[in-house]
């Protein structure tokens, strides 16, 4: 399964995949740095931020940078990461900024519960644009 994550909310997009890795289905997500985080500019940023400010630099916790990083850790928040059938599951997710050139002549799906159309506000972020200003450099 191949899933275009182009203005598809986040949360919503990763819950969907670890559902269905959990199912025992292999999951492609291409163009990560398109998905949208809810939320006005100055949250999300001053989220995040804190998020990584957080732990020790030895010992972590680690949050990634690149935006298929950043999409592939939201989707192991939706995974029991730490159990057999959790890390099972996320072996089968791979995560690609834009997409990759085995991939292009395959059809991309959309998840339609996940669209930017349900969003009640117009206060949003990319993942590739936060990923910037968190410091990445991809």
């Amino acid at each position: 399964m191949i899933i275009d994550a182009t203005n598809l909310l986040l949360g919503r997009m990763a819950s969907f995949i670890a559902k269905k890795a959990l199912l025992g289905e292999k999951v492609d997500v291409i163009n990560c740095e398109k998905a949208i985080i809810s939320g006005s500019k100055a949250f999300v940023l001053s989220k995040f931020k804190a998020r990584q400010a957080r732990g020790n630099t030895f010992k972590g916790p680690f949050y990634p940078r690149k935006p298929n990083m950043f999409v592939r850790r939201t989707i192991r928040g939706m995974l029991p990461h730490k159990r057999e059938k959790g890390k099972n599951a996320f072996e089968k997710i791979k995560c690609y900024i834009g997409t990759p050139d085995d991939l292009k002549s395959k059809k991309a799906e959309t998840i339609k519960n996940a669209n930017i159309k349900k969003l009640p506000s117009l206060k949003y972020m990319e993942v590739g644009k936060l990923c910037e200003l968190l410091g990445a450099k991809w």
